[in-house]
């Protein structure tokens, strides 16, 4: 194949993707989702497939597992809501008939039923709003495990296709930028449960001196919500503020929302992701934490990894560009010593990535 052809075959190539990007954009966030997922579990694919499994049975196995870890993220929640529905009853029941608030000399009355039929209204919009969208989000899951199971079966075949559009004298560079998105991915995922885990710990002696009871059930709850992108734990602090403020504590109302917003809410983001990101991607604190509240805020939910993943790719592409402008200043280091081994013999960029 001659290098004029192969450079035509690879523009036709990026111009179908960009197509098929505009044309499936409705369902481009699970995509992504699932070919960083697949990119996660392709090495325990190819560990299972070592062991004696054939492809299909791993490649299931590995998604299977996947599924259920990510299920097990939200059990906590719901039994929580379970064990704890008549508490939360209970808590409604100690709300006064009737409502007063006083805001800089303003006065505002509200009878409880009313504020009930307020709440009762918001969630049956909710609810509506969840039935009529719920078909959408089973296809989305659908075509999500679909999507893994598919490139974890197939990704040999995805792998050639990617090295063979890499002129062999740039498989090094290949390599090097599918170690860091790898390495990447995969602190991405372990940051997000290392960031609940935190919120879990700090949210204990919080809710114990602001004189909460149940102090379990709530710091379980944040560190679940640490999973939801951009609301995070914030949307069960406002809870509180606002059912403090129904029962005219405006002072613990206050605490709650300020104390618990910075040591629940955002401390765990400022110190334990940035911190993290440069021990286990080698990204500096401080560019992760660009990425992660950059991605979020332009793309939403979808931001939360590729933002990260962007700037993880972007702090490979620059040492890359380093190295070659001063080959002669370039330090032996472990990271580049196996990025050259693996531009080599191919072995990284024909056997990791998915």
């Amino acid at each position: 194949m001659t290098r004029t052809r192969r450079y035509a075959l690879g523009t036709v190539f990026v111009l179908v993707g960009a197509a098929a990007a505009f044309l499936l954009q409705s369902v481009l966030g699970a995509v992504f989702f699932a070919v960083t997922v697949a990119y996660l579990l392709w090495p325990i694919r190819r560990e299972l497939v070592a062991r004696g499994l054939s492809r299909r049975v791993a490649s299931g196995v590995a998604t299977l597992g996947a599924f259920l870890m990510a299920v097990l993220v939200f059990v906590p929640l719901a039994i929580v809501v379970y064990l704890r529905f008549e508490s939360f009853v209970a808590l409604i029941g100690l709300l006064p008939a009737e409502l007063h608030l006083d805001v800089f000399g303003f006065q505002y009355a509200m009878t409880l039923d009313a504020l009930t039929s307020v709440v009762v209204d918001i969630v049956q919009r909710s609810a509506r709003r969840a039935a009529a969208t719920a078909p959408v989000l089973i296809l989305k899951a659908t075509l999500f495990v679909f999507l893994v199971y598919s490139l974890l079966s197939y990704g040999e075949d995805a792998q050639k296709a990617v090295t063979a559009l890499v002129p062999p004298g740039y498989h090094d560079a290949a390599a090097a930028l599918n170690r860091r998105a790898r390495e990447t991915l995969f602190a991405i995922y372990v940051l997000q449960a290392a960031t609940a885990l935190g919120t879990f710990v700090l949210a204990l002696p919080v809710f114990y001196v602001l004189g909460y009871d149940s102090i379990v059930t709530l710091a379980t709850v944040s560190a679940v919500l640490q999973f939801v992108p951009v609301v995070g734990p914030s949307v069960l602090l406002a809870g509180l503020a606002a059912y403090h403020v129904a029962l005219g504590e405006l002072l613990r109302a206050v605490l709650v929302f300020l104390v618990g917003g910075f040591v629940i809410a955002l401390l765990p983001d400022v110190l334990i992701r940035p911190r993290l990101a440069r021990e286990t991607a080698d990204i500096p604190g401080s560019l992760y934490f660009v990425g992660f509240f950059g991605g979020v805020l332009t793309l939403g939910p979808i931001g939360v990894v590729a933002g990260p993943l962007v700037v993880g790719l972007f702090v490979e592409s620059a040492a890359l560009l380093s190295s070659e402008l001063h080959p002669a200043g370039r330090e032996p280091t472990e990271r580049g010593d196996s990025g050259g081994r693996d531009g080599e013999n191919g072995e990284d960029t024909g056997n990791e990535s998915s």
